[in-house]
């Protein structure tokens, strides 16, 4: 992992850091605004920030009740900054963060990610479903 990348749970001072974060992913189908992001930031259980220098280049959260299950979401590391290890430290804090709260870490991921998150500790215990809404 590179020396210059700060950890934090601090969120970006402009939120418009992760919306660049999330286009740069092609995360943004659902057309979230910065207002969006900051909510869902603000709301979440937990959230851990990487900057590298002053920019925002990963993040991921944890969506929880406090008490049994904490679901890992929106874990993301820009492309020019992956495989440097960021986002498995960012799952590393995310995990820690559970397992100090006797939280259960969950997550769903893409089939093409299962190996990824097998290798920091994950099982596949079953199947995830969605269902779409119109967000209008």
């Amino acid at each position: 992992m590179e020396r210059s990348i700060h950890f934090t749970t601090e969120p970006p001072e402009d939120f418009n850091q992760l919306l660049t974060l999330y286009d740069s992913l092609g995360w943004n189908s659902l057309k979230l605004t910065v207002k969006d992001l900051e909510q869902m930031c603000k709301q979440s259980w937990y959230a851990i920030y990487a900057f590298d220098e002053q920019t925002l280049v990963g993040m991921g959260r944890v969506v929880s009740d406090g008490v049994i299950t904490g679901i890992v979401c929106g874990v993301g590391v820009r492309p020019s900054h992956q495989s440097k290890g960021i986002g498995k430290e960012i799952v590393k804090r995310l995990v820690d963060h559970c397992e100090q709260n006797r939280v259960i870490p969950q997550l769903m991921c893409v089939e093409s990610l299962e190996s990824y998150y097998e290798t920091l500790g994950f099982k596949k215990f079953t199947i995830g479903m969605t269902r779409s809404i119109n967000r209008r």
